[in-house]
């Protein structure tokens, strides 16, 4: 079996599927393990370091490889008939790159598609770089920010605590709360979900609620935010403005998996914000959750900072890199007949159901 370790090439990545560590680990299921040349450069993971953990520098790889781990999709077509490919494939929104995985006879497996279950917990790459996604945003927003965090009290008057709104408390809205409360802001946090209230105040911020009539309707099987209805919308956008008057800082967070991510505050809100705030957008890669935002930009208006990033990941690109080649390795075992030690998925396998894009059958098909 043939592991092969890409350079990611999509714009502004510079996170790697595979750390030195992870190497280790998959030499030990019994692979052979290739990587591109500076695959980890970006990451800060050399390719002496690569090697010296037993892995090889080939520019071939993809070609060669088996098995192939990667952050985005590689170039399908450089990929061998048979193989497999492993990563956040992005499968909502490209159907022309699922038909060219069936053609290429490549069977693919899209980490974004993992299953909300215990089992699939250490393969949870969205968990993962989510976490991560939450505390960039508010170092990037404090970067942003013309004022200090936390209030001080000093001989010259005192500074006020800066304000800070996280809209969507899921995986990284939690993490962008705990981050700004450490750095010393007045945080709160609203969310379609009355129960994570719970979670909000255990990390000390206040909960904005939007009082609605069907709150069992918030949240699917999976756990994951549903959107709303029109009135509820109205409310929102209601206790929204009223809120934000007093807000110095926004972080948006909420996505619908495979829908365009909910439009929360409009120009307008925006515009009422007090003159040197900042929105951070992490929604902006499935349109954005703010009105005014731009992918990869910083758009000023009104006095006020919008950021959208669609990376924040790579911000923090060797701890991102780490954990996701964690998530990755823990699914790999998953794709490996220990007994025989070959490559074979098992589809009725609920983790690997969930994932495959194009079961072996429909890609040989």
């Amino acid at each position: 079996m043939l592991a092969g370790i890409p350079k990611e090439t999509a714009p502004r990545e510079r996170r790697v599927a595979a750390t030195p560590d992870s190497v280790k680990r998959l030499l030990a299921m019994g692979f052979e393990v290739r990587v591109e040349p500076e695959a980890g450069a970006a990451a800060g993971y050399t390719d002496a370091a690569y090697e010296e953990a037993g892995a090889a520098i080939d520019p071939e790889v993809l070609e060669a490889a088996d098995l192939v781990l990667a952050v985005q999709t590689p170039a399908v077509a450089r990929l061998k008939r048979g193989a497999m490919l492993a990563g956040l494939l992005s499968p909502f929104d490209d159907e022309d790159r699922r038909a060219a995985f069936a053609v290429g006879g490549v069977e693919a497996f899209a980490m974004e598609l993992m299953p909300r279950i215990t089992r699939a917990q250490a393969m949870d790459a969205l968990s993962s770089q989510s976490n991560l996604a939450g505390y960039a945003a508010v170092i990037r927003a404090a970067d942003l920010f013309g004022r200090a965090f936390p209030m001080m009290v000093t001989a010259a008057g005192t500074i006020a605590p800066a304000r800070v709104l996280v809209l969507g408390a899921g995986v990284a809205g939690l993490q962008a709360i705990a981050t700004a409360r450490r750095l010393g802001a007045v945080v709160s946090a609203m969310d379609v979900r009355p129960a994570a209230r719970e979670q909000v105040e255990s990390l000390g911020a206040s909960f904005v609620e939007v009082d609605h009539k069907q709150p069992s309707l918030a949240e699917d099987e999976s756990g994951y935010a549903r959107e709303m209805g029109e009135d509820y919308k109205r409310e929102q956008a209601g206790k929204l403005a009223e809120t934000l008057a007093r807000t110095n800082i926004v972080v948006t967070t909420a996505l619908i998996p495979g829908r365009p991510a909910p439009r929360l505050l409009s120009a307008g809100m925006v515009r009422a914000m007090p003159p040197g705030s900042v929105v951070v957008d992490l929604a902006v890669s499935q349109g954005g959750n703010c009105e005014l935002s731009r992918a990869d930009q910083i758009v000023e208006e009104a006095g006020v900072f919008i950021l959208g990033d669609s990376d924040l990941p790579s911000s923090v690109a060797q701890d991102a890199s780490a954990l996701y080649a964690r998530n990755l390795t823990a699914f790999t075992e998953l794709l490996v007949d220990k007994d025989r030690s070959v490559l074979a998925p098992d589809y009725n396998d609920p983790i690997v159901a969930a994932t495959a894009l194009n079961p072996k059958e429909t890609a040989d098909g």
